[in-house]
């Protein structure tokens, strides 16, 4: 039996409890949903480090009844002097995933919180960045429960973690990956935390903590530098959407596979399946999703070298011609690899019907594994994502995003009440 929750106040999910309960007591406290999920992002930076970070990207879709989503990409670019040479000259034809060599995009997650409070500012009075902040920095210098899925991820992983510059210490102090339950502090983590609190969050990018970012990335061997973070900003970008039977469905644009995402919900809708879980269901599904990735591969990557409008996928005639290329009998050859990956979403929704869907990921476990002693920071390895061969579409160049599989989604349904229950506007639903 299922029960409905319900709030006057607001809602928040995450990966976390603790990262939840950081972003309810901003609701609690008359925050707004960008407000507390900022909160819970601090807090999940800290709690939950092998999944995400400060030192990774993050994107948003940010809502206000009444009005369409407002996009936000907080993704950083390649170096200025990274390229294909820069690999080539090491003796390398393919780029590192983990290590100094992978830490080669500016971490763009703590612009977008930046972005996120200045796009919604005219809500209602701020608050101040330390409150949002609190909880993270509260765990980081007093200490979390280690998760179970820390434990296992570094001991699965720690062939490839333990070599790199800063992991050991920080997160294996006694040269073994600490059980679950233990309690872990990262004290220099707290310490940034609070200098984005005294400082700004645009601290992060330019001034003393930038260059303390600088400097510890330089001496770990990652060719990224001060003015690579300074040139770095989040920006606001138009959404993609398609419109389905019940509910018009929004997610980022390039170059996140947000497309891919829209893509797969409008093919499989249009093969008229009715029966869950049945064959049709599953391999309508898997169909779908194997043309969208076709059409992802083809045409996502930095937005700045793109050849077409991608959003032309989503248009009615063109999502209608591809669904009936699905074969409902027969599968698609599909010779790719999956890569890996992870990352953390989280989705608040305040008293206002103000919502926040949004997702902050260092890519793999851990990112690049590559920890700055100053900062306590973790540095993603994005970039890993980027290819060396000639004419490849998401080739690697200077100042370049890379092919995101991080994509926050955001639906709204014209109505989910029971037939017999009245409703004066539609229902939001962060998936």
């Amino acid at each position: 039996m299922f029960e409905t929750a319900r709030s006057s106040r607001g809602m928040v999910t995450s990966p976390h409890r603790l990262a939840s309960d950081a972003g309810l007591d901003v609701l609690k406290a008359g925050g707004t949903a960008v407000e507390a999920a900022i909160a819970a992002a601090a807090a999940i930076a800290v709690v939950y480090p092998h999944m995400n970070g400060i030192g990774g990207d993050g994107f948003w879709l940010i809502s206000e009844p009444g009005r369409d989503p407002i996009a936000i990409d907080a993704c950083g670019r390649s170096g200025a002097s990274v390229d294909v040479d820069f690999y080539a000259r090491r003796g390398l034809a393919e780029i590192p995933g983990r290590g100094p060599l992978a830490a080669i995009t500016v971490a763009g997650a703590v612009s977008g919180w930046k972005l996120a409070l200045e796009a919604t500012a005219h809500w209602q009075q701020p608050r101040a960045v330390g409150e949002l902040l609190r909880a993270g920095i509260h765990y980081a210098e007093q200490g979390f429960p280690v998760p179970r899925s820390f434990t296992e991820l570094i001991t699965a992983k720690r062939d490839g973690l333990r070599g790199q510059p800063g992991f050991v210490g920080l997160f294996m102090p006694d040269s073994a990956p600490p059980p679950e339950g233990v309690t872990l502090k990262l004290p220099a983590l707290g310490a940034t935390l609070r200098t984005l609190a005294a400082n700004g969050l645009d601290s992060f990018y330019r001034g003393p903590l930038a260059q303390e970012i600088a400097t510890d990335l330089a001496a770990a061997g990652s060719p990224l530098t001060l003015d690579d973070l300074a040139s770095h900003a989040a920006e606001r970008v138009a959404p993609l959407a398609v419109s389905l039977k019940t509910a018009r469905v929004w997610n980022l644009p390039a170059p996140t596979q947000g497309l891919a995402s829209l893509l797969i919900l409008g093919l499989f809708e249009r093969l008229g399946v009715e029966e869950p879980e049945s064959f049709s269901h599953v391999h309508g599904l898997v169909e779908a999703t194997k043309r969208a990735f076709i059409i992802r591969n083809a045409h996502i990557a930095d937005p700045g070298t793109a050849t077409r409008d991608i959003s032309a996928f989503l248009e009615a005639d063109a999502l209608d011609r591809l669904a009936a290329k699905i074969d409902g009998t027969r599968a698609l050859p599909w010779p790719h690899v999956a890569a890996p990956g992870d990352t953390i979403w989280l989705g608040v929704i305040d008293g206002q019907g103000r919502g926040v869907s949004y997702i902050q990921s260092l890519f793999h476990e851990f990112g690049s594994g590559v920890v700055l002693p100053r900062t306590g920071i973790v540095w993603q390895n994005r970039g890993v994502s980027f290819r060396l061969e000639e004419g490849a579409r998401n080739r690697l160049g200077p100042r370049r995003k890379t092919m995101h599989t991080l994509n926050p989604a955001f639906a709204r349904f014209a109505n989910l009440a029971p037939a017999n229950t009245p409703t004066s506007s539609p229902t939001v639903i962060h998936v």
